[in-house]
């Protein structure tokens, strides 16, 4: 028996991981709440390949589901917890040959959530009531060209 390789990738509401499986006959997914299990039978030499994978947190079993294609086994789980990142697939931080991300799909959606883009907008309210330039203080000091540093002397004409 061999695991399959597998690809995942974590949205806002849900998970979904890619079990690359060409040909797969005999296709086998099993939702619990913390755990999924995949099995088939795949390539024209029906290798075995099985999956055991207890997941970093808890899912929706009754939402989610799978989808097989002739070059693999898409899975999507919902979440339990949907706005919740999973910063790994599994329970274990333990490196799994077979398993890797599919940065092809991912996004980094904690960054443009809606909570944060109001933050944003409340940010954005704050900077435009605080006045114009005109009601900024002159950081220069006065304007008269009295006041010139030592450095602006001028400069001698290049030959």
């Amino acid at each position: 028996m061999h695991p399959a390789t597998a690809k995942w990738y974590d949205r806002r509401d849900s998970v979904f991981i890619e079990f690359c499986v060409a040909d797969s006959k005999d296709v086998k997914v099993n939702f619990d709440k913390t755990k999924c299990g995949f099995s088939c039978l795949g390539g024209t030499d029906n290798v075995k390949h099985e999956n055991e994978i207890d997941l970093f947190d808890a899912i929706d079993e009754n939402e989610s589901k799978h989808k097989r294609t002739d070059r693999s086994v898409l899975c999507y789980l919902r979440k339990a917890q949907p706005g919740k990142a999973w910063p790994r697939l599994t329970k274990e931080k333990a490196k799994l040959s077979w398993l890797s991300v599919d940065f092809n799909n991912w996004k980094d959606w904690e960054d443009d959530s809606d909570e944060e883009m109001g933050n944003f907008d409340q940010f954005s309210d704050m900077m435009n009531n605080m006045g114009g330039e005109d009601d900024l203080p002159d950081l220069d000091g006065p304007d008269d060209d009295e006041s010139a540093d030592s450095d602006d002397e001028k400069m001698p004409d290049l030959e």
